[in-house]
């Protein structure tokens, strides 16, 4: 089994019909729920405006201080976003953070970063957008500054964008090894950046495309000299599922509406079915050299409970979720 095996996405955090000032307490009922189901991490995702919608006065909450709540709500399950954008934070800063949670969850902080994709919101809180290619050497950057921090208490690091000297990071984290995540799936340069510095990735793409990534993530880690068995493989997926494969398929047609996805986007992003059919899909993605599944709602503007008590049953069919676990919680 993997560092990461069956993960629950929240995100984004509107819910229809909850006034602002519920929206934490929804947050907590929906990660009380995936916990009592069997889900071994929750995530969110870290963007400054709301995403899925139009509307970018929908509510939105800043990721790290939902994941401090959730640290002292939940009690088992590791916490992470998914992913952080190297744009937003100064690397050190995020490393603090992150081993802050670590401390207040006793030990289940998991760092997600990414190379960040939403122009909007760096342009409308009047953060820099770099090219992409420059964004990419930052996350080679951002991740050794993290990884030195957590595991020395004084790192240095000088790079073309970032440069600490004798940083201290104190308390130290609980665990002896905060994971690192890093999301996306660029052949050339982030699967690279997983081969060399990151303890999981997380993926997306139809099954052809997740089984030639991981392919590509093999070689590349072969290349660093390592061990591609090291490396925790999980992809992002719409998970549907309903008692009949027509009830599934009007869900998903609902579903790829809110998303705003064209019809062969959403079929490479979701895995949609009755329990069968979708225990067969997950099979399948493990069987290609997945570890886990990280499940993100269908419709996440009406969450329902047993959405996420569904998927938790198919992902322990699958066994993804080796503890048993209980319905409810969601109110």
């Amino acid at each position: 089994m993997g560092l990461v095996n069956a993960g629950f996405v929240i995100y984004p955090y509107t819910c229809a019909g909850v006034a602002d000032r519920d929206l934490f307490d929804r947050i907590v009922a929906i990660a009380e729920t995936a916990e009592h189901s069997g889900f071994d991490s929750l995530w969110v995702g870290d963007h400054l405006y709301a995403q899925q919608t139009a509307d970018l006065t929908e509510p939105f909450l800043e990721a790290y201080t939902v994941l401090a709540g959730l640290a002292v709500r939940t009690q088992h399950v590791r916490l992470g976003t998914l992913v952080s954008p190297v744009t937003f934070r100064n690397p050190a800063l995020l490393a603090k953070i992150v081993t802050t949670l670590d401390v207040m969850s006793k030990g289940r902080a998991i760092l997600g970063v990414g190379a960040g994709w939403n122009e909007a919101e760096h342009q409308g809180y009047g953060i820099r957008f770099p090219p992409t290619s420059e964004r990419m050497d930052r996350m080679n950057e951002f991740v050794q500054i993290c990884r030195a921090m957590f595991d020395s208490g004084t790192a240095s690091f000088r790079g073309t964008y970032y440069s600490v000297s004798n940083v201290f990071n104190y308390p130290r984290p609980v665990q002896e090894r905060i994971p690192i995540l890093v999301g996306g799936g660029g052949e050339r340069r982030t699967l690279r950046i997983v081969a060399e510095h990151a303890d999981a990735c997380n993926i997306t793409g139809s099954l052809t495309q997740v089984r030639h990534k991981l392919g590509v993530l093999e070689r590349h880690a072969t290349e660093a000299g390592r061990d591609p068995g090291e490396i925790t493989k999980t992809a992002l997926k719409v998970i549907i599922v309903r008692d009949t494969p027509n009830e599934a398929l009007r869900a998903s047609i609902e579903a790829r509406s809110v998303m705003g996805m064209d019809e062969r986007a959403f079929a490479g992003y979701a895995i949609v079915g009755d329990p069968d059919q979708v225990y067969e899909y997950v099979m399948s993605f493990l069987s290609a050299g997945l570890d886990g599944i990280l499940c993100i709602p269908a419709n996440p503007f009406a969450l329902a409970p047993e959405e996420v008590v569904a998927a938790g049953e198919v992902f322990a069919r699958a066994g993804l979720i080796k503890r048993g676990g209980t319905t409810g919680a969601m109110r």
